[in-house]
């Protein structure tokens, strides 16, 4: 190789940026875990599985596990559909009738849990500590809701779709329009037949097709 260019590839490596630290492994969830069975007209969608995060939010799953055992969301919709946001449910039948609800809850957001695609959090009016029942699950990356990022209090975070996110991104498509002072809602409802307690889901099989690295020397 001439010198020239051996100088200018040893310059180029010395000014090379060092790799990236490898990401953090995200923390297996502990739960509590909570399933949604959910389904449109006769059509079965599947089951939103959620794991509640009760070491960062404590007063919210106490809350959302009150409801989930008193069968307040069995028949319930999802009654806010905005795709690329979030889907909103938890408060009210198919004919948007509003299901009484327990007191307001303190709000968490300043838990640290951020509003990322696939997490759930508490719906809530402006009055920062007004949660009950309402919930939503978030279909991207929504951090301008965290606490200290957009403007208000922020909306708590207490949970995360462990499997089932293919439901969520079906019911997020699902045609919408306007029913009386609702806005979003699905045509046809989208119902959370049951809510049930369930154990940790079994962890998913590695995708034998994904390319496989050889080892290092």
């Amino acid at each position: 190789m001439p010198l020239l260019a051996l100088a200018l590839t040893l310059t180029q490596a010395a000014a090379a940026p060092p790799a990236p630290p490898a990401p953090t492994p995200k923390p297996t969830p502990t739960g509590p875990f909570v399933a949604l069975d959910v389904a449109q007209g006769k059509t079965t969608l599947g089951t939103i599985t959620i794991a509640l995060n009760q070491e960062k939010a404590p007063i919210t799953v106490a809350n959302f596990l009150k409801y989930v055992r008193a069968g307040h969301y069995d028949g319930t919709v999802f009654h806010r559909v905005m795709p690329n946001f979030m889907i909103q449910g938890g408060g009210y039948t198919p004919e948007l009738e509003e299901r009484p609800t327990m007191p307001p809850i303190r709000n968490e957001a300043r838990n640290g849990l951020r509003n990322s695609r696939g997490t759930v959090a508490m719906a809530r009016t402006n009055d920062p500590d007004s949660a009950t029942s309402q919930f939503f699950i978030n279909l991207k990356d929504n951090h301008a809701l965290d606490f200290g990022i957009g403007p208000g209090a922020g909306y708590a975070v207490f949970g995360e779709v462990v499997d089932g996110m293919d439901v969520v991104d079906r019911i997020a498509a699902v045609p919408t329009s306007s029913r009386g002072a609702h806005p979003h809602v699905p045509q046809v409802s989208v119902v959370i037949k049951r809510a049930r307690e369930v154990k940790a889901p079994a962890p998913k099989p590695a995708d034998a097709s994904a390319p496989v690295e050889p080892p290092k020397p």
